[in-house]
This record gives C-alpha cells, sequence and structure tokens, in this order.
C-alpha cells in the first residue's frame, strides 16, 4: 500500500489493520508523533490528515490510504505550524516535552481552520492530556499565533 506523509510517499508493507502510528514510527522511522496511551485519549499521537487533527494510535493504516498525512516532522514547512512552534519556543512551552508534538498538530490544526479562535475554541480543540500541566502557557501560544495576547 502506498501512503503519503510529509509530501513524499512511501510503500509500506504493514497489514492493512496497523494502526497508523505503529507505520510511522517503527516502518518509516519517522518517531516524532508519540505513543501514549493507545486509546485516542492522551493525543500524543495526534497527526493531520487531509488537514484534520486525528489520532494516529487508533486509525487504521487502510483508512488514510490516498490522504495527505502531516507528522511533527513537517509541521513547520507550513506557515502555521512555523509560528506555532515559534511561540511554543518563545513561550517555553515544554516541560518533559514527551506530549508536545501530539499539542504542536492540534494547535496548527486549530489556527489552520480558525485564525482567531476564542478561548472556548481554544478548549474544545485542545483535548491532549500534559502531565505537566502546561495547559496555560499552550493557550499562551495559540494567542500569540491568533495576535491576541493576553496575560494570565
Amino acid at each position: 500500500m502506498q501512503i503519503e506523509i510529509n509530501d513524499q510517499t512511501y510503500e509500506v508493507t504493514s497489514e492493512p489493520d496497523t494502526p497508523l502510528l505503529w507505520v510511522i514510527r517503527d516502518e518509516l522511522g519517522l518517531t516524532g508523533t508519540k505513543y501514549g496511551c493507545g486509546l485516542a485519549q492522551c493525543g500524543a499521537c495526534s497527526v493531520m490528515v487531509d488537514g484534520v487533527v486525528m489520532r494516529s494510535c487508533v486509525t487504521p493504516l487502510d483508512s488514510v490510504e490516498g490522504a495527505k498525512i502531516t507528522t511533527i516532522e513537517a509541521v513547520e514547512q507550513d506557515e502555521i505550524g512555523q509560528r506555532v512552534v515559534e511561540a511554543w519556543v518563545a513561550r517555553q512551552v515544554p516541560q518533559c516535552g514527551y506530549c508536545q508534538s501530539g499539542q504542536v498538530m492540534a494547535a496548527t490544526a486549530l489556527l489552520k481552520e480558525t485564525a482567531h479562535p476564542s478561548d472556548e475554541d481554544i478548549a474544545a480543540a485542545m483535548t491532549n492530556l500534559c502531565r505537566c500541566g502546561t495547559y496555560n502557557a499552550i493557550t499562551a501560544a495559540i494567542r500569540d499565533v491568533a495576535g491576541e495576547t493576553r496575560e494570565g
């Protein structure tokens, strides 16, 4: 089966029901996408499929055939993704950093869909878990990209 990841076409040999996460990490060696819970709850495995954020740990390989998949390795090739990463660095968002690739993917997808998200939009879109509790810094970074910097 062929899949397109980060603007490159790959011939993969995994079974059609293999979770996309394992194809990305194990077969293709793109290790920025992390395994967290395996239940689509934490979001560490978030990627974009045709611009929509998805949890790759529960997304079967055969469901993304013909789709354009973006992982953290290529998020900065997108103008908004680059701005998100810059805001993450400026706000020093990561603590341990484990969940942050998924957080960046979710924030990028949100900002591509809604350039100036409300607090409610941010809360609804940013459902990824962070055990370090960097939620305030994540929200501040998203506001920075949206041009709506607020203290607090």
